[in-house]
């Protein structure tokens, strides 16, 4: 098998649903950041584009991209569908493509609109056009399992994650205070600032709340009504972006001898676990790759989860609390925000970053995916 590097990645701004870039459609966002890439790293044909999308208008929203960016009619695309686990799954089908030797340089991540998902309609003979909210069969979210067709199904995942657990509101309440200190913190230190290609002349994240404290949280209403515990506070807020990197062989490397990649990707995995409570995903997915490596939290100096809700960081602190203080340095997508099939690309940058500000190592990411689906990636810096 061949080695795969990633030899680095941009993301643009996380913007909020409705916010910034309400109007920019994802492939446009998605187009904005392949030509970075190009421009970065001189690459005018790579082998192929892989993009996550989860909630976009359908099709090969990938080609489009890919077309929309400039590059030739040549280059293949595809999009992958794992909804928040997409544009992770996406690396990781570019890195099997370039370990079984089949290309040498895949540009891979995701986008998102979330401002622009359209309203979709079951067709009038699918069982499923009156058990819509309004018994007409229009639909803006997905059904994830056999059993349960909610709007709402990922926060009642969360909700259930939460009781099961008996997890309290001070555990969920010190997640959200640290994720936004976190991310503030690496905002003026400017960590993250090589990474964001501007949009629009637009080149913040919008989500992160440098004051944010427990009388705020204190104040947030319960979502899902009295007696539950998710609010806006523990659960991430709903996110425009877009993130790629570039995934190259040992062969290409030797061949463009002016660049050095940031890491060498050492595996990845994907995993099934509960379809109902699918915050236990992440934990669940990355245990899963870990001990296919024959690994542990031990051998890791940075780890990213993909944290859509409080609950998944409490699950982590409570198996590993001696880890906590290299989990999500920078920040999680409590602050960040979740654009959801760009979150993958997003947790490998930031995870990059976390490596090369603490003097390098080997790292995991995870994520999440609705429907009880996770994608892991570990890395190690070269």
């Amino acid at each position: 098998m061949n080695n795969v590097y990633v030899l680095g990645g941009l993301r643009t701004p996380i913007a909020i649903k409705n916010g910034k870039f309400k109007n920019v459609r994802a492939e446009e966002l998605g187009a904005t950041v392949l030509c970075g890439l190009r421009n970065k790293y001189n690459i005018s044909a790579p082998d192929g584009v892989i993009a996550g999308n989860a909630v976009g208008t359908g099709g090969n929203i990938a080609r489009l991209t890919s077309l929309l960016a400039g590059f030739s009619e040549s280059v293949p695309a595809f999009t992958a569908d794992m909804q928040c686990a997409s544009g992770a799954a996406a690396i990781a089908m570019g890195y099997s493509l370039i370990s079984s030797g089949n290309g040498a340089c895949y540009i891979c991540g995701g986008m998102e609109s979330s401002s622009l998902q359209p309203l979709r309609i079951y067709h009038e003979n699918d069982p499923r056009y009156s058990m819509t909210p309004a018994k007409n069969g229009e639909y803006y979210t997905a059904q994830f399992t056999p059993d349960e067709m909610a709007p709402d199904a990922m926060l009642w995942g969360a909700e259930r994650t939460i009781a099961a657990e008996n997890i309290t509101k001070k555990e969920l309440d010190r997640w959200t205070i640290l994720s936004h200190q976190r991310a503030a913190a690496a905002k003026e230190k400017g960590y993250l600032k090589d990474l964001i290609i501007p949009v629009l002349g637009h080149t913040e994240d919008d989500g992160i709340r440098p004051k944010m404290n427990q009388r705020l949280i204190d104040r947030l209403p319960k979502i899902l009504g009295k007696n539950t515990s998710i609010t806006a506070g523990n659960s991430c807020l709903i996110n425009d972006g877009a993130a790629f990197a570039v995934l190259v062989s040992d062969k290409w490397l030797c061949q463009h001898t002016a660049f050095k990649p940031e890491a060498k990707i050492i595996g990845t995995a994907m995993a099934g676990s509960n379809s109902i409570e699918s915050p236990r995903g992440a934990m669940h997915t990355a245990d899963v790759l870990l001990d296919k490596l024959q690994l542990g939290y031990d051998d890791m100096n940075a780890i990213e989860f993909n944290e859509a809700f409080a609950v998944i960081d409490v699950l982590f602190e409570r198996r590993y609390p001696d880890k906590t203080n290299i989990y999500n340095r920078l920040g999680g997508a409590l602050a960040y925000g979740h654009p959801y099939g760009a979150s993958g690309g997003i947790l490998l940058l930031h995870l990059l970053k976390s490596l090369k500000l603490n003097g390098g190592g080997k790292g995991i990411l995870s994520i999440a995916g609705a429907g009880g689906m996770g994608q892991a990636i570990a890395i190690e810096s070269v």
